[in-house]
């Protein structure tokens, strides 16, 4: 039989992409090529087929196949938060460690607007900024100084690393205000999701910005964003829960890279479903035979599971059988890189100055420690006076060095990606540190498995901080 195979694209410039996603729902009751579908439709007869089967009967998957492609321009760094926060996405931002920010490229928040603190908040952006473009310029002989050059290397190339460096540093200046750019790639399933959500912000800006995506979107999708409102049980579950939660002693001091218990025996499970995936037997007769394995045994199926594995290979799915839960503080220019890896479960506090900023050894050898400060502590004052008045608005004036809490739960398999990435050389020293921390809790309780985590460079979390910070959590002058 001649089977006569065919892969082939259907063009988003002929069809729509709520045209793709019905020409590949229809194909699970048509024989009929995918081509032959697709150009039997239209957008009229694709809005019913998306009204009666895909809002209607639930058949939600089919909206996966609708793919768009969003620009967001002029948007804060704190409203990147609530965009960002959906797992099957793909976003590319405007980067703090390669660009130099504008002095003037900052958002006003819509409540600041006209309100009794519009002056102070303008004058605080305009401190932050203005002390920013200080610290580039302070940090920059600090940068070449710091960048030996390489050999055979031109001047300008040299230059731009010396540059980068000192950008990677004042980047620890700059709020939350901050104003950026940030490409969306999102399926229609998604993005009616995200778009509930932005909705549902207790930010005005965030909202209004949900509310030009639905927009926009409504012109490729206008079936699938249709019912993409706010989501009604929120407003009532935040109001219960910080009532209960402001009855909590607030208790600083506590560790900021902690591991909970982790399950007993988590190495041998996953050594378990390995041989599981291999062989015949049920999974309890698997766990028995691992946890009979000589350790000599134990490292020879540890090793067959890396063997020949490079730098751009996935290890093995079992990995996910072993769950992490972290209770992690860590500055908010490492959580922005942080939050990038969504396979994770995690849940962000809100923004606050009370938990300290990070100071960077560099701003303390560049002579910049007191105009740093300066910027620090005029943040906290006017943090604490919008705190009383807009909590959520507060967290626009929080620059980049203040400290906030992360939950985070995470895969075995996940956490050799993270690692594999933020603790390498290139990555910004502020999420190294978080890297290693965690590597460092988790080796007790995997001693074969954790030696497998491909990491360039041998550091420890101690040495990191030495290395780089004058502190990690000084508190500010009020």
């Amino acid at each position: 039989m001649d089977l006569n195979r065919r892969v082939y694209r259907l063009s988003p410039s002929q069809f729509s992409a709520e045209t793709i996603a019905v020409t590949f729902a229809k194909t699970s009751r048509s024989p009929e090529a995918f081509d032959v579908i697709a150009a039997g439709l239209n957008d009229e007869k694709s809005a019913q087929f998306s009204e009666k089967w895909i809002v209607g009967y639930g058949h939600s998957s089919v909206a996966e196949h609708a793919v768009l492609h969003l620009a967001l321009e002029n948007v804060s760094r704190l409203a990147i938060e609530t965009i960002e926060a959906n797992r099957l996405a793909s976003y590319t931002e405007k980067s703090t460690r390669y660009q130099e920010w504008d002095p003037k490229a900052y958002v006003t928040p819509p409540e600041i607007q006209g309100s009794p603190f519009e002056a102070q908040y303008k004058a605080l952006m305009d401190k932050l900024f203005q002390i920013y473009a200080e610290a580039l310029a302070a940090l920059r002989p600090w940068g070449e100084a710091n960048t030996p050059r390489r050999d055979n290397e031109s001047e300008k190339a040299w230059e731009n690393r010396a540059r980068v460096k000192s950008v990677d540093v004042a980047r620890f200046l700059l709020p939350s205000a901050a104003m950026a750019n940030v490409g969306l790639t999102i399926n229609a399933r998604a993005l009616e999701y995200a778009i509930k959500k932005m909705l549902s912000s207790e930010l005005e800006e965030v909202r209004l910005i949900g509310a030009e995506v639905k927009a926009v979107a409504t012109q490729e999708l206008p079936t699938l964003v249709k019912y993409a409102d706010p989501i009604a049980f929120l407003p009532p579950l935040r109001e219960k829960a910080r009532s209960f939660a402001n009855q909590i002693d607030t208790v600083y001091g506590t560790p900021w890279c902690d591991l909970r218990p982790v399950e007993e025996g988590a190495e041998d499970k996953i050594l378990a479903a390995v041989l599981y995936r291999f062989g015949d037997d049920s999974y309890q007769v698997c766990l028995d035979q691992v946890l009979n394995m000589p350790l000599a045994e134990k490292q020879d199926l540890v090793d067959a599971m890396f063997e020949g594995m490079t730098d751009f290979d996935v290890p093995i799915r079992e990995l996910e059988y072993a769950d992490l839960t972290f209770s992690l503080i860590m500055d908010q220019g490492a959580y922005f890189e942080f939050k990038r890896h969504r396979m994770m479960t995690q849940t962000v506090q809100d923004l606050t100055t009370r938990l300290g900023y990070a100071l960077p050894k560099a701003i303390t050898e560049a002579g910049f420690e007191a105009r740093y400060q300066e910027a620090m502590n005029a943040a906290a004052v006017l943090f604490d006076k919008l705190s009383a008045w807009n909590p959520h608005v507060a967290a626009y004036v929080v620059p980049n060095a203040y400290n906030r809490r992360v939950l985070c739960r995470a895969n075995l398999r996940e956490l050799f990606h993270f690692i594999k990435l933020r603790c390498a050389k290139n990555a910004h020293f502020s999420i190294q540190r978080v890297g290693w921390g965690m590597l460092e809790k988790v080796q007790p309780y995997f001693p074969f498995l954790s030696e497998k985590i491909q990491v360039k460079g041998s550091h420890t979390s101690q040495v990191l901080k030495a290395e780089f910070f004058t502190g990690t959590a000084v508190i500010p002058e009020r």
